[in-house]
C-alpha cells in the first residue's frame, strides 16, 4: 500500500494538501461504525449538490490543493509521515478519535513544539479505558505523553469527570466547555498548529450521526465560523468519530464534507 502511494504522490507534485482516510475503529468503545466514515465523507465533498469551493473562496477543485491520498486501515503513523515527507499537509478523516494519537506522533518527527486545538464533547484524557490505553476515550494522554506537544486547548467539553479534570490539571490542558464557549471566543496560536474535530462536539441535532451523541453541543455554523477565525499557522488536521450506521440521510457526512472544505481553507490564509 505505501509502494502505490508513492507512485500516486510522484504524479501530483504540486497539490499541497492530502485527504487521507484511516478506516479504523478497533479502538472504540459502545459501539463500531466509525471505519466506514472516510469513503462517505468524500462521496459527499464530491457531490454535485454542492462545490469544492470554500466559503474563504478557495477551489479545492484546483489541482494545485487537494489530492486524495485514498484509505487505509493500517499504517497511520508511516501513512502520515511519507504524507509530510512529499511535502503534503495531511487532513485525515477518521474512523475513531484513536486515529489522533499516530498522526501526531508522525507530526512531532517533523515539528519540534505542536500546539493542537480539539473540538469534543469529551476530553478524551482518559489513562486507560476499559483495559484499553490506546481507546478512543485515551488518545489526547497519549499526545501528551510525547512531551511535543506547547498547548492542548479544547473546546465544546461538556461530559468531564473528576479522573478527566485531574488528568487536564496534570498535562497543563486549557478547557473551553461548551458553557464557555461564545462568538467572542479568541483562539491565537504560536506553534504550528494541529487542529482536531470529533463531530460529537456539535449538538446532535446537527449531526446525528456519530456513536456518543451529547446534547447541548455546538451548532455548524459556530463551529465553521470559530475555524475560520482561528490565528495561527494550521500544518494538519483530522475530522473523526462519524458514525455512517446513525447517519441514515446523510446529514452528518455532508457536515463533515463542509467541515473539510472549511479546515483545507484554513490553509489558504494561514
Amino acid at each position: 500500500m505505501l509502494e502505490r502511494l508513492k507512485d500516486r504522490l510522484r504524479d501530483a507534485p504540486d497539490a499541497r494538501i492530502a485527504l487521507v482516510g484511516f478506516a479504523s475503529d478497533e479502538n472504540s468503545s459502545f459501539m463500531r461504525g466509525p471505519a466506514e466514515a472516510p469513503p462517505l465523507i468524500r462521496e459527499a465533498l464530491r457531490s454535485d449538490s454542492t462545490n469544492l469551493w470554500t466559503e474563504d473562496g478557495i477551489d479545492l477543485g484546483d489541482g494545485g490543493v487537494l489530492f486524495d491520498a485514498g484509505d487505509f486501515e493500517a499504517s497511520i503513523e508511516e501513512v502520515t509521515a511519507l504524507l509530510l515527507k512529499h511535502g503534503k499537509t495531511p487532513l485525515a478523516l477518521g474512523g475513531d478519535h484513536s486515529i489522533s494519537y499516530p498522526v501526531v506522533r508522525a507530526f512531532a518527527e517533523v515539528h519540534e513544539r505542536l500546539d493542537v486545538l480539539q473540538f469534543d464533547a469529551h476530553p478524551d484524557l482518559y489513562d486507560e479505558f476499559e483495559g484499553n490505553r490506546l481507546s478512543h476515550a485515551c488518545p489526547f494522554a497519549r499526545i501528551m505523553e510525547l512531551g511535543v506537544v506547547r498547548r492542548l486547548v479544547q473546546v465544546g467539553i461538556r461530559t468531564m469527570n473528576d479522573h478527566q479534570r485531574a488528568q487536564a490539571e496534570k498535562f497543563g490542558v486549557e478547557v473551553v466547555e461548551m458553557r464557555r464557549w461564545d462568538a467572542g471566543l479568541d483562539l491565537a496560536f504560536d506553534s504550528p498548529l494541529y487542529v482536531s474535530i470529533d463531530l460529537d462536539v456539535l449538538d446532535p441535532a446537527f449531526a446525528p450521526g456519530v456513536s456518543h451523541r451529547e446534547p447541548g453541543g455546538a451548532s455548524t455554523r459556530q463551529l465553521i465560523d470559530t475555524i475560520q477565525g482561528l490565528r495561527g499557522c494550521v500544518v494538519g488536521a483530522d475530522v473523526v468519530e462519524f458514525n455512517p450506521r446513525r447517519d441514515p440521510v446523510g446529514l452528518t457526512a455532508a457536515v463533515g464534507a463542509k467541515l473539510v472544505k472549511e479546515l483545507a481553507g484554513k490553509w489558504g490564509h494561514s
